[in-house]
């Protein structure tokens, strides 16, 4: 049993090679889909059709489509061990010859992640996104990796939050109404899962006790704004809600042992969809 949660911060530098456009809102999701899409074409038998069949050390799957061999039902699709961070790239345009970069934070204690620049130098010929423009893989920089204590820290009883891309949290009475238990769950269980599945042990925690005190924090002040987008699987045709909203809610209560959970979640975001750059957050103090 631990209390702590490890990832690797890790940054991918590239030059356009073409101009290179980030629909609004959509950044991460184009590159979400060029990297499952360039891994796959690089890692995978080409007469493989159906990678949930696969075996669990391959690393497309390992990455992009991992799946449970037992365990609760909950958690037979379970949540990819890396998280995308390039809210930075919505809605530019990066010119031929100048440099673009994005940041992905891996929970995952393997380096499989290493697959992936070996597959994104592929880019020069597959492209990025609309029009499929050509971007040069320069540097893939592997930051050491950082352990977060989840411990309760200085006392706190008064926290914003700001929600800085679109946050959907399932559970909440009204959508534009942000209370504290409903979100403070899904971050618990979120950090919870990517510990017991890819940390190497399950958190040393009292859940309903969390739950319990989760009620007793109040939201003081809140200002949100609906966000509406959508992606279209190019693998499936499927199209997929990406809304939400953003803003920020200042809370008031027994603040203090949530705090870390919440600054966890600045790194592995919170809600649905988070690795497409969904549920990023940043958490501030308000104690005198």
């Amino acid at each position: 049993m631990s209390l702590t949660l490890g990832f690797r911060p890790l940054r991918f530098e590239f030059t356009a090679l073409d101009r290179v456009r980030f629909p609004e809102s959509k950044a991460a999701n184009i590159l979400r889909g060029a990297l499952g899409l360039t891994l796959r074409r690089s890692v995978c038998p080409p007469d493989c059709a159906e990678p949930a069949t696969c075996r669990l050390d391959c690393p497309y799957t390992r990455l992009f489509e991992p799946h449970a061999t037992g365990g609760p039902s909950g958690l037979a699709a379970p949540p990819r061990p890396f998280v995308l961070r390039a809210a930075h790239l919505d809605g530019a345009e990066i010119p031929a010859g100048a440099s673009f970069y994005f940041d992905l934070n891996y929970f995952a204690a393997d380096l499989t992640f290493r697959h992936l620049g070996a597959a994104l130098r592929g880019l020069g010929k597959d492209g990025l996104g609309p029009g499929r423009p050509r971007v040069r893989l320069d540097h893939l920089i592997e930051h050491p990796p950082v352990t977060l204590s989840l411990e309760p820290g200085p006392p706190c009883h008064r926290l914003r939050i700001d929600f800085l891309t679109a946050t959907e949290i399932k559970g909440l009475a009204d959508p534009g109404r942000p209370d504290f238990q409903p979100i403070a769950a899904r971050v618990r269980d979120r950090i919870a899962t990517l510990s017991s599945l890819y940390g190497g042990a399950p958190l040393a925690l009292d859940f309903k006790a969390f739950g319990e005190l989760a009620r007793q924090v109040v939201l003081a002040d809140h200002h949100l704004s609906p966000v509406r987008s959508e992606r279209t699987s190019t693998r499936t045709g499927q199209t997929h809600p990406l809304g939400g909203f953003i803003g920020w809610a200042v809370y008031e209560g027994p603040l203090t042992g949530f705090v870390p959970f919440f600054e966890a979640a600045q790194y592995t975001g919170a809600g649905r969809q988070t690795v497409w750059g969904k549920g990023a957050i940043r958490v501030t103090r308000l104690d005198p």
